[in-house]
């Protein structure tokens, strides 16, 4: 029996994540550590009356809250962020005091209660000006925004933590994850919401470029099978390390498109507006390292996961 806390827990890919431990019946109590600044109170409701289910609402920038949150944890899922790099661009500061002091706090939170393992949210954004493809954990680039460099030091900081304190971790590098509960409302909502939102409403959606650059998109259960895979794998071998969390498959934005246009029967075309800045042209991951050390198979790819969310988006507008 295990007792796990998920940082970020009322967000979209935490409360999956939360949603898949309390099946778990190995895991003894869930824990959420949340400030609902960009998650949402409703992604966790449910759970509410779950004996095995605690709900802290708090922020990560304040190291108190983090102790309490970690105290008699055995596991820490750490999702809690400040998303999207044009908001990083916007907000460098408080991207930095989420990402970095937050995720620092609940290190040495970690630390202070002898959490057996940290897994926390990497981003495919470090690799940066890397131009090779695929993506290969080992080979990263230049970060291009605030918040690519908010991850990047994530990474740094759980590599010291391990040899200065024995603080195990995982890091996970999603790249481009969607599914339900990903809120399509918003400056800084994701592509995949925005498209559904738009097709739903029959309304043109703005594709940010002409639309070729590409994206390993991910839907949601494969990130939430990455997370407990890291968080309860028993081979030494597989923990200290950093994976890329994606399906090793690449689609283009018109080519996403034209798959939610179709499934939606939306018939409608995009509008093309110009390139975000920070933004990197291609995105396409090895997966292999996380396949061979933490099993993972990434079994639900994109055609499937669109369709998956587009029930959840439905729902959402009756």
């Amino acid at each position: 029996m295990s007792k796990v806390l998920v940082t970020g827990g009322a967000g979209f890919i935490g409360s999956n994540l939360v949603e898949a431990l309390l099946k778990d019946k190995s895991v003894e109590l869930v824990r959420v550590l949340d400030n609902l600044a960009t998650g949402y109170y409703k992604n966790i409701e449910e759970f509410v009356g779950n004996s095995r289910f605690e709900f802290l609402e708090g922020d990560i920038r304040d190291i108190d809250t983090c102790k309490k949150a970690a105290e008699g944890m055995d596991f820490i899922s750490h999702q809690a962020a400040l998303g999207s790099v044009p908001r990083s661009i916007a907000d460098p500061i408080t991207s930095n005091a989420v990402n970095i002091d937050g995720t620092l706090n609940m290190m040495v939170a970690a630390k202070e209660q002898n959490v057996k393992r940290f897994v926390f949210a990497a981003s495919s954004s470090t690799y940066g000006d890397s131009e090779g493809l695929p993506k290969v954990e080992d080979k990263i680039g230049n970060p291009l925004s605030p918040y690519a460099v908010t991850k990047l030091v994530n990474e740094l900081y759980a590599g010291v933590f391990q040899r200065a304190y024995g603080l195990e971790y995982i890091g996970l590098r999603y790249f481009n994850v969607f599914g339900p509960k990903q809120d399509p409302s918003g400056a800084y909502a994701a592509v995949i919401p925005l498209f559904f939102k738009a097709a739903i409403e029959k309304k043109s959606p703005v594709i940010n470029g002409d639309g070729s650059n590409s994206r390993d998109f991910t839907y949601v259960d494969n990130a939430v099978e990455a997370n407990i895979l890291s968080l309860f794998t028993k081979r030494k071998e597989a923990v200290n390390q950093v994976y890329n969390v994606a399906c090793g498959e690449r689609t283009s934005l018109n080519e996403l498109w034209t798959y939610i246009n179709e499934i939606t029967s939306a018939d409608i075309g995009p509008i093309h507006g110009r390139a975000r800045e920070g933004d990197i042209p291609h995105s396409l991951a090895d997966i292999s390292k996380a396949q061979s050390l933490l099993d993972y198979k990434a079994s639900i790819k994109i055609t499937e996961g669109l369709e998956r969310a587009l029930q959840w988006y439905k729902n959402q507008t009756k």
